[in-house]
């Protein structure tokens, strides 16, 4: 007998991968956990029914959260990661030499364990020593660290349960005062073909709160359209003026310093949402 999992990414459209094994089946205190083995994708991690990453191709989402926002501001030494428990941002991150340290909140810590033992390339680097990992709800550490960080990155699941809060605009109000003054934070912002509202509505609130407002995108084929969007909002440092020649070579799969402003040209439709 086969076995299917599917992905419902609307009311009547879907995606499905044929599973191998279960890993994990659980209701966690804030969602459905599932860890299973899909033949195309490798290990997949589900929250709440939906893919959140795959060992095929969990490596443009990490890399595409962190690499261009840490190579837009100057000096990135404090870093936080709101949600993320897989582990994959701070992996990425862990390969800027300038950070020295990054805290990471997520309100599930059944995520961060399970992801040690089932997803190690993708958590490996959660106990590094310039690593600090809180479970915690990352609304409220925002709230409760003025003035802290240099960079904070939004690693979120789409905005419905534990997530919802992290699609506010007083959620952006907070990031803002959480940032010292030349700060930087990045979200991610979902697809446009699906969430065209959500991407507009994010944009709108993120202006309203940042002086230096850019979306990007990238290709990520287990998520919604294949199509997925990032928002950085900046005080102060603009990623399109960024020095491209001066960004080094680092061991990654679909981040180089040459994509580094061609993921802000945005196809047609999108640039059309965001204006």
């Amino acid at each position: 007998m086969e076995l299917w999992y599917t992905e419902k990414q609307t009311e009547s459209f879907g995606i499905t991968a044929k599973i191998t094994k279960t890993y994990v089946d659980e209701q966690t205190e804030f969602q459905q956990l599932d860890m299973i083995e899909t033949e195309q994708f490798g290990t997949m991690l589900v929250l709440d029914g939906m893919v959140m990453t795959t060992v095929k191709d969990e490596f443009v989402y990490h890399e595409m959260v962190a690499h261009p926002i840490l190579f837009t501001h100057p000096n990135p030494e404090h870093v936080l990661v709101v949600g993320g428990g897989d582990g994959g941002v701070i992996r990425e991150i862990m390969k800027h030499p300038k950070v020295k340290k990054a805290v990471l909140v997520d309100i599930d810590g059944k995520v961060i364990e399970y992801s040690k033992k089932y997803l190690p390339t993708i958590a490996c680097e959660l106990d590094n020593p310039r690593v600090e990992v809180i479970v915690n709800d990352g609304f409220m550490h925002i709230h409760d660290h003025k003035n802290t960080y240099d960079v904070i990155m939004v690693d979120s699941t789409e905005p419905v349960g534990p997530a919802a809060n992290l699609f506010t605009r007083g959620f952006y109000q907070g990031i803002y005062e959480a940032l010292k003054e030349d700060g930087i934070f990045v979200a991610q912002t979902d697809n446009p073909w699906f969430k065209a509202e959500l991407i507009q509505t994010v944009n709108r609130d993120v202006k309203q709160v940042f002086p230096i407002v850019r979306v990007y995108g990238a290709n990520i084929p287990t998520y919604p359209s294949g199509l997925w969007t990032f928002t950085i909002g900046s005080k102060k440092y603009d990623p399109l003026e960024v020095d491209t020649a001066a960004i080094p070579e680092l061991d990654t799969k679909y981040y180089t310093p040459r994509l580094h402003k061609a993921a802000f040209i945005l196809p047609k439709f999108v640039e059309d949402l965001v204006k």
